[in-house]
């Protein structure tokens, strides 16, 4: 079944309007839709892409998502205007609303997502965008994307849990130079700073996307899935209790994996002279 065929045999994922979604061969390709605000975050996209993310992530099609932006922009953060005007003038339980499905996506969703998670970064990210572009598993850049926290110069601290985020990925003196300056800085200088993998030029991002997509499309998916919450749980544990869990995950992992990857991991390198370990990956069942 190509993928055209595929789409109009199973159920239409949510989105349409600030959140459009394409399928390619198991990538979903997840676009924030607001081209001429730079792709600035409002409630109603928050609300779309928690009932996209919902739905991808049981969805067939979908093996690893990427996040990215439509046009010239990631994102340019919140949108002052469609975010934080419009939930000025709400109650006080529509607002918590709305600022509850804004961290369920950003961060809540894609920290703990079942599935591989990819930001491409195709231009401006700014302040609050910096959250989903962490709170993804990885992130590839354009090499002259622009980047800033720049809340600073009109009189703001960073939103959201922007400060807690670039704290997990950044330097304590790096972080506070540019969240005290307010200065811009390149998809080059992102790699250094630790917020992206990898910055190339704009003419090979999709297409680099797409390789660290296929590489991890072709891992054991339940293992990738294990492998990733439990650097991400462990990381916030001492090390006795990351010893007791990890182990505990181990087992875990081995009693849900359908492919029983372990099994068929040792098989072949033991038994069978087939696999060599970090010469490239078992043979996956078909």
């Amino acid at each position: 079944m190509t993928t055209a065929e595929a789409i109009e045999t199973t159920k239409p994922i949510p989105g349409g309007r600030e959140v459009l979604v394409e399928f390619d061969d198991g990538i979903a390709w997840v676009q924030i839709n607001r081209p001429a605000k730079r792709n600035a975050m409002s409630v109603g996209l928050a609300q779309e892409m928690n009932e996209v993310l919902d739905a991808l992530e049981t969805d067939e099609r979908c093996g690893v998502i990427v996040l990215t932006g439509v046009g010239e922009a990631f994102s340019a953060g919140m949108d002052l205007k469609d975010f934080f005007r419009a939930t000025d003038g709400l109650g006080d339980i529509e607002r918590h609303r709305a600022y509850r499905a804004t961290r369920a996506w950003q961060w809540r969703t894609l920290m703990h997502y079942a599935k591989p998670t990819i930001a491409m970064v195709n231009g401006w990210c700014f302040g609050g965008a910096f959250t989903p572009l962490i709170c993804c598993d990885l992130a590839i850049a354009d090499e002259k994307a622009v980047f800033g926290l720049s809340e600073i110069n009109w009189g703001v601290i960073p939103g959201g849990v922007v400060s807690k985020a670039i704290g997990t990925v950044m330097g304590d003196r790096q972080a506070l130079y540019y969240v005290m300056t307010g200065e811009q800085f390149d998809g080059a200088k992102a790699v250094s700073l630790g917020l992206v993998n990898e910055a190339v030029p704009k003419e090979r991002l999709r297409q680099r996307t797409t390789e660290l997509a296929r590489t991890l499309l072709g891992k054991n998916p339940t293992v990738l899935r294990q492998a990733k919450l439990a650097y991400k749980y462990s990381r916030e544990m001492n090390w006795e209790q990351a010893s007791e869990y990890l182990t505990a995950k181990v087992d875990q992992t081995n009693f849900v994996d359908p492919e029983r990857g372990k099994e068929q991991g040792l098989k072949q390198f033991l038994d069978e002279k087939t696999f060599r370990p970090g010469m490239g990956t078992y043979t996956r069942p078909e």
